[in-house]
Order: structure tokens, then sequence, then C-alpha cells
């Protein structure tokens, strides 16, 4: 069984500030959302992500998490026709930025509990403010962008599909994610087709606003209380999950 963590904060004001942004097209089986990046001032964390674009790591890959009113993961893992799913290869790991607030429709960094610097491939985006947080703990988890136009339908509606534990799977029933002989087909999983740039201009947002981390002073590494996310559903995906807490859900927000 799964948990994340919630952390009770008191609220703080968030300011507005403006910066620029590369504007990235998310296509998957389910819709296409698009992203504006913080190039100018997440300038690693973008470098890193625009790095797996670039090489087409994120080709093809699965939404491997959903947590409704949390968090639609993904980055980490390629259906090959069988499961366990296999991680992607991935680069070094890249600076922690925590600049800018985990709120409603922004993408951060996944990555290893108490590992501040320890990001790689695995992003989320944000269903709800998060920032109370993670914009705290684990030094603060590095938001370098926002989904921009109806990109947030397309996530909602992803987030509504039915999981076997925390992976959306269509047409997949709670029968068959509890039968150790039936085995998901690359049809029944959200699968990530590409990213590709749209417009590769640093200065293509201007006029964008975002909130700052105002709470990055209050960082710590010590657990918050618990919450459920989920079993795993079944014995069918034990492989699965056992695979994605040794190498992605580890690699997960809190």
């Amino acid at each position: 069984m799964f948990k994340l963590n919630t952390l009770l904060l008191a609220s703080a004001m968030l300011g507005s500030v403006t910066a620029n942004a590369t504007i990235v097209e998310f296509q998957t089986s389910h819709g296409s959302f698009q992203v504006n990046l913080y190039d100018q001032s997440t300038p690693k964390t973008v470098e890193n992500f625009l790095q797996y674009v670039n090489n087409e790591r994120y080709s093809d890959t699965v939404i491997h998490r959903v947590i409704p009113e949390f968090v639609v993961q993904g980055g980490g893992f390629i259906y090959e026709g069988k499961v366990p799913l296999d991680a992607i290869e991935t680069y070094n790991a890249v600076k922690n930025e925590p600049k800018w607030s985990n709120v409603k429709g922004t993408i951060a960094m996944a990555k290893v509990a108490y590992k501040p610097d320890s990001a790689t491939s695995q992003w989320f985006i944000n269903l709800e403010d998060n920032s109370s947080n993670l914009d705290v703990e684990n030094g603060g988890y590095t938001v370098f962008g926002q989904v921009i136009g109806d990109g947030m339908e397309v996530l909602e509606a992803i987030a509504q599909i039915p999981r076997c534990g925390n992976v959306p799977l269509v047409n997949f029933t709670d029968e068959q994610c509890k039968d150790t002989e039936t085995d998901p087909g690359a049809a029944n999983f959200v699968t990530l087709n590409a990213i590709t740039v749209l417009d590769d201009d640093p200065n293509s947002a201007v006029g964008l606003t975002q909130k700052a981390n105002t709470l990055i002073d209050q960082v710590t590494d010590k657990p918050s209380t618990d919450q459920d996310s989920g079993s795993s559903g079944g014995s069918m995906f034990a492989g699965l999950f056992l695979l994605a807490a040794a190498l992605g859900f580890r690699r997960r927000v809190k």
C-alpha cells in the first residue's frame, strides 16, 4: 500500500511575478495539453527536462501514477509487452531549484525521498494546490512550468480513469486487476506518445505569471501525516508495484 504525506502548515501569502517560457506539448493517448516552461528561473531543471524531450526518452512512456485531487505522474516507465513495466534510461540527477509554488496546474519534478537533488526523468502535474506540503518537503519540489489553455481538462479526465492501485488503466476491470492470469495490454495504459517543442523562444510567455514558493524557509525532511493513497489492487500487479517501489514510485512526491 502506497502512502503520501500531507503537511499541515499555516497558509502564507504567495507573491506573483512574470516569467519567460518555452512551450511544449504533451501528446497522450487521451488528448494533448501544453505546458510553458520556466527557462529563465529554473534553467537547470528545464535543461534536464528538454534533454529527455529532445532525445525522445519520453516517447511511448506511460502515466504510471494518478491520485485524484493530488497529482498525475509520468516520465519513468515504458510498457514493452509485459508487466512489470520497464524503467526508462535516465541521465544524471539535477540540482533542486525550489523557487516556485506547487499550485494547481504546475509541473514539477519527482525525486527520491530525503534527497533534494535526486530528480532525473519523472515529472508530476499538480491537480490541486499542493503548496502546503510540496513546497517544503524534501527540500521543496521544483516547479518548472505550468499547464496552459484547456490542458487541465485533459488531465482531469485522465485522473478519472479507473486505476489498478495508482496506475490508470482503460477498459480494465477490478476483477482483471486481481486476476493473476490477466495482464493489461498496450491499449489499457494511458500512453504519452511524445512531447514536442512548439515554441523554443525562452521569451515566448513574457506575460506568464507564477507564484513564488514563500514556504521554502520552512523546509523539513520529517515525514508528515500519512494519507492512504490506495493499495496495489491485486496480486497480478505485484511485480509492477514492486518494480515501481524500487525504481519509480519511491521517486515520487510524498
